[in-house]
Order: structure tokens, then sequence, then C-alpha cells
């Protein structure tokens, strides 16, 4: 038999051509087209969000979303005209210190169903929207005598709380340093500062404003002049200075004085802290009772 006539053929070698990136264009184009569907996704939803929502809820998570500002360490002495001091302690001292910030939380009490709400819920939330403005106001008030190297030496002298007539942001004189002239309702170019300070800040709120003046009990009798003329006319020289920095004069509702009636310190009644003069911005809806406040 000739060689070849076996009845094999000659070996065919098949070329088999791999093809990776999984297609004709590769897969990245999944990936990409994934990206975009997910992107339209939380477009619509966010249109579909901003039609559904209240003005109230747009508020409340423009609030959610606000930038961290600066803050004090706060300290106070608690008690009768205790209050939070902006004090130096934790102040930024040099450009290397860190700056502590703190968030605003978010509201958390939730506005009541459009149409559905008794009197005493509407009551309820207006009264907890007026104190969240007050605390952010505090907060902004802070922050600005923080930021401000002139008014940082201040500090010790302005004390912030909330009485049931509103939020109470009090000047008091410290030792070695007055607000005033002694004996005299002349301002003292620190004061001044201060002042402007605090207007910056209470200009934000529409609330109405009470400036009342304080002395200590030292004896004070200049030909009928008396600590109750003084302090009236040192609560006087607040609000020219208040205005004159740009708050409307018709919000100023009560300017008084107390003499030495009303101590900071009812301790020591001559004490110099009981010299101070006190601005309140005044709640347009009554305190809310301890048992329904927002928890913090």
């Amino acid at each position: 038999m000739a060689e070849g006539s076996s009845g094999v053929g000659p070996p065919i070698i098949k070329k088999v051509k791999k093809i990776t990136g999984g297609g004709h264009h590769g897969g990245a184009w999944k990936v990409a087209y994934a990206d975009f569907v997910t992107a339209m996704m939380a477009f619509f939803l966010l249109l579909w969000l901003l039609n559904v929502t209240t003005d109230e809820q747009k508020s409340g998570i423009a609030d959610y979303f606000q930038p961290t500002i600066a803050s004090l360490s706060r300290s106070g002495a608690g008690g009768v005209g205790g209050g939070l001091t902006i004090s130096k302690e934790g102040a930024k001292t040099s450009d290397n210190a860190p700056t502590v910030v703190v968030e605003l939380a978010p509201p958390s009490f939730e506005p009541p169903p459009e149409g559905q709400a008794t009197d005493s819920q509407l009551e309820e939330y207006k009264a907890q929207k007026e104190q969240d403005a007050f605390e952010a106001a505090q907060i902004k008030l802070e922050a600005a005598m923080e930021e401000s190297p002139e008014m940082q030496e201040f500090q010790e002298n302005i004390q912030v709380d909330m009485t049931d007539e509103g939020m109470r942001i009090q000047i008091v004189d410290q030792e070695g340093g007055s607000m005033f002239k002694s004996g005299s309702a002349e301002m003292a170019a620190s004061t001044r500062k201060v002042l402007s300070q605090i207007a910056k800040v209470i200009q934000r709120l529409p609330n109405s404003i009470s400036i009342a003046g304080h002395t200590d009990a030292s004896p004070f009798d200049r030909r009928g002049y008396t600590n109750w003329e003084l302090s009236t006319d040192r609560a006087n020289a607040s609000r020219r200075a208040l205005v004159s920095a740009g708050v409307e004069l018709e919000r100023v509702v009560k300017v008084i004085g107390h003499a030495d009636m009303e101590p900071l310190t009812p301790e020591d009644p001559f004490a110099v802290q009981n010299r101070r003069i006190s601005i309140v911005l005044l709640r347009e809806v009554p305190v809310l009772p301890p048992e329904l406040q927002k928890k913090r």
C-alpha cells in the first residue's frame, strides 16, 4: 500500500481567536450607562420631592445641610443670672491653633399637618421655632466675638441665657474695666464696639427688644441724681448705640433702669458684676412648658 493511503488525512490545525473585553466595544459602557441611569433617577426623585414638600419641610432640609460655624466653649455659673459666658477658654490664639466648630442640629420639632393642626399644636410649633432661632443667634454671637481679635478681650463681659421673657444678652462689668465712666452714662469706646457686634446678630431676628440698666449697691446721689436715674440713662445710651449700629428704632419697646434692685450676684450687692446692661429679645409666643421642650 502506498504511503498516505492508510485513510488518515493530513493533520488540520484550527486557530481559535479569543475575544476579551466584553464584546464589540468592551464592558465599560455598561458601567457608564448604569451611572447615568442612577443619576437620572436621583434627579427625578429630587424634582418629585421639591414638588410634594411644604415650605417648612424645605426649610428644615436646608437647615440640616447648613455649614458648620465657629463656636466657643461655654461656661456659666448657673442659678440666678447664671447664663452662658463667652469665655476665652478654648479660643483660637494663633493661626496654627485649630478652630473649634459645632454643627447646628436640624430641627426635631416637625410642623403640624397643614389644615389639620389644633391651635395648641400651632402654638407649640411656633414656640419651638422661635427657640431654635434664639439658639442659632446665640451661637452666631459667640462666633462673632471669637472671630474678632479686638473683641476677644471682652468675652468675659458677655453673658447669654434664655428666660421666660426671651433671649437675654448681658454686658457685665468686670474687675478693672467698666462699660461706662464712673457715675455717668458716658459709654466707653469698647462698650460701643461690643454693642455693635450684638446689633449685627439681633438684626437677623424680628423680635421686639427690651433694654434694662443695673447698678451695684454703692450709694450714689448727686443732687437728686441717684442709681435709678443712672441705670435708666445707661440703658437709654445703650439703646442709642444699638440704633446707631443698625437696629430699627421701632423694635425697642422698653427702656428701663432697675438701680440695684436686681443684682446679678445677690450674695454680694456691691460686686462690680452687678453693674450691667441687659438686652432681651422678647418672645413673640409663650415659652413651652418643660415637658414639651425639645430634648437636646
